[in-house]
C-alpha cells in the first residue's frame, strides 16, 4: 500500500493541462521534510493498530492506483522525494478521510459510499494530498512554537483516534497538540482546495467534482457536521472559488474509472462497516472525560444568563473552580469547558463555543510568562479568522500567582463581536495554564460578573 514519491514519477503528464492557475505557496515551517515523514509514519502505525483496516486486494489495489495517479499529478517543486505515501482503506461508515504529515492517507469506506463517482473520491484525496504537499500539519505546529518534535506523533495519533483510544496516546501535559496538527485553519483549507483542484485537473478529473463532494458531505451530516468537516472548516464560498479555479484549468483525458463501481460492489463481501462510536465502545471508552459531546442545546437558540447559584467542580487533580449551576462541563484530553444551554455545538461547518469558559494546559514556549503567553495568544489569533488583540495585556493574579490577562475580540457566529478574555499563568512543571472566557458583545454585561467570579475561584493544585 506504500508508494515512495520517486516511484510515482514514472507516471507521465500532458504538459498542456494547465492553462492558468492560482499560485499556492506553502506556509512557514520550522520542521524538516524528514521530520514530517517520521512523525507521520509513527502516527500512522498507531492508527493502523486501532482502526479496522481493510485487507482486501481489490479494494487496496484500487485505492493505491488512485492515489498513485494523484501523486503523479502533484507539482514537482512540492512533491519532495522524502515523502512516503500510502493509501489505506478503513471499514468505517463515518464520512471521513485524512492524511498525516509525510504521506500516509486513510480513506473511510463511508467516504467512498457517499460519493457519486470516482472523481468525487479523487477530489477528497487530492485535497488531503495537498495538505501533505503544503506540509500544513507541521506548519500548524510551527505557529505554536513550543511544541517539540518528540511529542508530535503521539499527539497526531491521539487527535485522529480520539475518545478512549486516544486517551493513552495523548495523555499527560500535551494538551492542544492534536488540535494544532489535525484541525486546519480556513486559510489552509482554501489552499488545499485550490491545489487539490489543480492536481485533479492534471490527473484527468473535473475539479467541480470536488465542490460537489463537499456539498454531499455537508448534506449527509444531518443535524451536525460530519467528522471530516469538523477538522476541515469551510472557508466560505467554497463551491464558487473551486468552480472559478476549474475554469482556469485544462483537464487531462479522463482515466478509466470502472474500478470505482467494482470497489463499491466489493464492500458487500466485507463485514458491516462500524462507526467511530462503535470503535470507541469496543475499546472500553465511554466517551466521558475523553470526547467532547456534539452539542449542548442548539447554537443560535437563546442562551440563558448565568445562574446566581454556583457549585464547585474539580478539573482532575490539577484545579478546582466554581461555576454557575446551569453550566454544563465538557471534558476532553486537552481542556475542560463549562457552557450554558445552546452555547456549544456545530455552526457554519465547525464546532463553536459562543458563551462560557475553558480551562486547559499547553506546553509553554518559554519559562518566561510573557513570552509563553504571547505564543499562545498568537496561536489563538492565527487559528480564528477575524480575531485580534483588543487592548493592552495587564498583570493580574490567578490562584495567588502571577498571571497575565489578554483581551481579544473576534467575530461571533451569532453576529457581531464576541469578547474573549484569556488568563495565563505558569505551572510548577513549566507548562502554561490558561483560563478563557467568551461571550457576545451584546450580552457581555450579563456575563462579566460571572466570569470574574469564576476566575477568582480557580485554585491550582500543582505545587
Amino acid at each position: 500500500m506504500r508508494l515512495h514519491s520517486r516511484l510515482a514519477l514514472v507516471f507521465t503528464l500532458v504538459a498542456t493541462t494547465v492553462v492558468a492557475q492560482t499560485k499556492v505557496t506553502p506556509p512557514k515551517n520550522k520542521y524538516t521534510v524528514e521530520q514530517d515523514v517520521k512523525i507521520g509514519q509513527e502516527a500512522a502505525a498507531e492508527v493502523r493498530k486501532e482502526y479496522p483496516v481493510i485487507t482486501d486486494d481489490q479494494i487496496e489495489g484500487y485505492l493505491e492506483r488512485l492515489g498513485e495517479r494523484l501523486v503523479s499529478a502533484a507539482p514537482a517543486d512540492l512533491n519532495k522525494p522524502q515523502f512516503d505515501y500510502s493509501f489505506t482503506p478503513v471499514n468505517l461508515k463515518d464520512i471521513n478521510a485524512f492524511a498525516l504529515p509525510g504521506g500516509p492517507m486513510f480513506v473511510n469506506r463511508g467516504m467512498i459510499e457517499a460519493a457519486d463517482g470516482e472523481g468525487e473520491v479523487a477530489g477528497v484525496m487530492a485535497h488531503e494530498l495537498a495538505h501533505v504537499l503544503l506540509r500544513h500539519g507541521t506548519a500548524n505546529a510551527t505557529k505554536a512554537q513550543g511544541f517539540q518534535i518528540g511529542a508530535l506523533a503521539g499527539a497526531i495519533a491521539g487527535a485522529v483516534v480520539g475518545g478512549g483510544l486516544g486517551q493513552v496516546i495523548s495523555q499527560g501535559s500535551q494538551f492542544g497538540l492534536g488540535t494544532w496538527l489535525m484541525k486546519y485553519s480556513r486559510e489552509y483549507e482554501k489552499q488545499a482546495d485550490l491545489l487539490g483542484a489543480q492536481i485533479m485537473a492534471r490527473a484527468g478529473y473535473d475539479p467541480r467534482e470536488l465542490a460537489r463532494m463537499f456539498e454531499t458531505i455537508q448534506k449527509q451530516g444531518g443535524g451536525s457536521p460530519p467528522q471530516w468537516l469538523s477538522s476541515h472548516p469551510n472557508p466560505g464560498n467554497r463551491t464558487q472559488y473551486i468552480t472559478q479555479e476549474a475554469g482556469m484549468l485544462r483537464v487531462a483525458p479522463r482515466p478509466d474509472d470502472s474500478g470505482f463501481s467494482r470497489t463499491r460492489a466489493r464492500f458487500a463481501a466485507l463485514a458491516p462497516a462500524r462507526t467511530m462510536a462503535d470503535l470507541e465502545r469496543a475499546s472500553g471508552g465511554n466517551g466521558e472525560g475523553n470526547r467532547e459531546p456534539v452539542a449542548v442545546g442548539r447554537v443560535g437558540e437563546p442562551v440563558p444568563p448565568p445562574a446566581r447559584q454556583y457549585r464547585t467542580v474539580q478539573g482532575g487533580q490539577l484545579f478546582q473552580v466554581s461555576i454557575p449551576t446551569n453550566w454544563t462541563p465538557l471534558s476532553s484530553n486537552n481542556s475542560i469547558k463549562y457552557v450554558p444551554q445552546n452555547a456549544y455545538g456545530p455552526a457554519n461547518g465547525e464546532t463553536v463555543m459562543t458563551h462560557g469558559v475553558e480551562l486547559g494546559v499547553t506546553r509553554a514556549a518559554s519559562r518566561d510568562l510573557r513570552q509563553a503567553t504571547d505564543a499562545l495568544i498568537d496561536g489563538f489569533v492565527r487559528s480564528n479568522q477575524g480575531m485580534r488583540i483588543a487592548g493592552e495585556q495587564r498583570g493580574t493574579q490567578l490562584s495567588g500567582r502571577a498571571a497575565i490577562l489578554t483581551p481579544l475580540e473576534g467575530r461571533s457566529v451569532l453576529g457581531g463581536i464576541e469578547h474573549v478574555d484569556v488568563y495565563t499563568t505558569l505551572l510548577a512543571d513549566g507548562n502554561l495554564f490558561y483560563h478563557l472566557a467568551v461571550a457576545p458583545d451584546r450580552e457581555i454585561d450579563d456575563y462579566t460578573v460571572a466570569f470574574n467570579r469564576v476566575a477568582r475561584s480557580i485554585k491550582l493544585n500543582d505545587r
